[in-house]
């Protein structure tokens, strides 16, 4: 039995580069497809706007840090779904009544799962939004408590887990 010997030709280098290359590319074209149809759009709006913006935000952080509200967030069962509890407080510890919260839970890794919180007042400083249905995981709340004396930005890392 007798082997032939391979002899390497231009044609046989050219094919192996252009296999190589498109194998790359469909992959790559693969991963695009997927990142394109999986990314539900921008996580923070008007970005650019908020840059442009930021002196102004760290002038408003300076007086709520000034006016010393604290608020404190706690998620329970309530009926077949949650309930968000907002404590708010003065510097002193004394409850702070009156304030108009408005706020938002986030889903960290999806936009399309965030839940707009309606909250009523409870008394003592309590602020209460009720909730449907809430699926397990870790919630980022984000609110904004505001009263005629002053306002409060805050922002806390909640972690739910349904039954």
């Amino acid at each position: 039995m007798s082997w032939s010997r391979f002899e390497l030709r231009g044609w046989h280098v050219l094919a192996a580069l252009l296999a190589f290359f498109g194998a790359v590319i469909v992959v790559n074209a693969t991963f695009i497809a997927f990142a394109v149809q999986s990314f539900p759009g921008e996580d923070v709006r008007r970005s650019y706007l908020q840059g442009l913006q930021y002196n102004e935000t760290l002038a408003e952080r300076r007086a709520q840090a000034a006016l010393g509200w604290r608020a404190n967030a706690e998620l329970a069962r309530s009926g077949g779904g949650a309930a968000l509890e907002i404590r708010l407080s003065a510097r002193d510890g004394a409850p702070i009544n009156g304030a108009a919260l408005t706020g938002e839970l986030q889903w960290p890794t999806d936009a399309r799962f965030d839940r707009a919180l309606i909250f009523e007042q409870a008394g003592s400083g309590r602020y209460v939004a009720r909730i449907d249905e809430l699926p397990s995981g870790r919630w980022r709340l984000r609110a904004r408590a505001e009263r005629a004396d002053g306002a409060l930005d805050f922002e806390s890392e909640l972690t739910w887990l349904s039954r």
